[in-house]
């Protein structure tokens, strides 16, 4: 059902504020839902922050691969914390409303922690590349200066993106309606609001996708297509085990982010629904920001041993 905007529009009859869509008018789905979701962001909270934590209080994890670790999980930190809060008050609120200027900051935050996961992806990429590709070289060549440059470049790639992105179509008019057929400001959802004819922005909103999207991904294949080859040119079967599990960890979650995201942002607008949409967005806004901890914390032996620690700390903290 479309709300009525009329008290939200100025006299030019421009939107200046929106409204999400409903999940479901059944009170109990609505109910189950938000347990489901709230349950999912606690958990997804509390294992980035413990590995952020253990990464940090560790010195044995102070390395490349942990470093770029640490910094994926405060990305996946924000990512979340920037639109489950919105989405949980409006599964058992009526208070469904945003501002303009709220749903811009929304979608500013988003973009900003996607486009930064999806570059800090490509780095940890080219850090297992030089691990195993040149191990003579890679005390050097993976400096703490030049680990810290890559993790800026990442942050500022996704600022750069998510405030050009918000700009550009934020500066377009909305003549409604002003419901949002989504649970948070993405792009598309509030394209389709925009007054007029949209292509040019659409069209933007996809080259950007592809470069973004794009573009780490081929760097992401190219370092594990090299990393493939010295693995199997490697005389030893547990040395290629022990390649291959370092490696195994991160393939998974740039499945799961990758996967989601191309299928999101990069198929044909004919084939978009609402529905699937929404689906989509709660899988890689919720649950892969879940599974990250769980998926490095069980097959990474050194993460677990942190984690115990620090959670061994925290306890003799307490009783103390």
């Amino acid at each position: 059902m479309s709300l009525n905007c009329s008290s939200w529009q100025d006299n030019s009859l421009f939107v200046k504020r929106f409204a999400f869509a409903k999940f479901s008018d059944v009170t109990e789905q609505s109910f189950l839902l938000f347990t489901l979701i709230l349950l999912m962001f606690l958990a997804s909270l509390m294992g980035n922050a413990l590995i952020a934590l253990a990464i940090w209080t560790n010195p044995v994890l102070h390395t490349p691969m942990y470093f770029f670790l640490a910094n994926l999980s405060l990305l996946e930190i924000g990512y979340t914390c920037s639109v489950i809060p919105k989405m949980l008050q409006s599964l058992v609120s009526e208070a469904r409303g945003i501002s303009r200027e709220g749903c811009a900051t929304q979608m500013f935050f988003f973009t900003l922690f996607a486009i930064s996961e999806c570059c800090l992806l490509a780095a940890m990429a080219f850090d297992r590349y030089m691990a195993i590709c040149s191990p003579l070289h890679y005390a050097t060549r993976m400096s703490r200066g030049v680990c810290a440059h890559l993790a800026v470049v990442s942050w500022t790639v996704g600022c750069m993106v998510g405030l050009g992105q918000t700009n550009y179509i934020f500066s377009l008019d909305f003549c409604g309606p002003c419901e949002i057929d989504h649970f948070f400001c993405d792009l598309p959802p509030i394209l389709a609001l925009a007054c007029g004819d949209t292509s040019h922005n659409e069209a933007a909103v996809f080259v950007v996708a592809i470069l973004c999207i794009s573009s780490p991904f081929l760097l992401i294949v190219a370092s594990y297509g090299r990393i493939l080859a010295a693995v199997l040119v490697m005389p030893s079967p547990e040395g290629r085990r022990k390649a291959l599990s370092t490696c195994s960890s991160h393939l998974l979650v740039v499945t799961l982010f990758y996967g989601s995201g191309s299928v999101t942002y990069l198929r044909p607008k004919a084939s978009h629904s609402p529905g699937m949409d929404k689906l989509l967005a709660l899988f890689y806004t919720v649950v892969t920001s879940m599974l990250n901890p769980i998926i490095y914390s069980l097959r990474n032996k050194e993460v677990k041993a942190a984690l115990r620690r620090t959670l061994g700390k925290r306890k003799i903290l307490n009783h103390g």
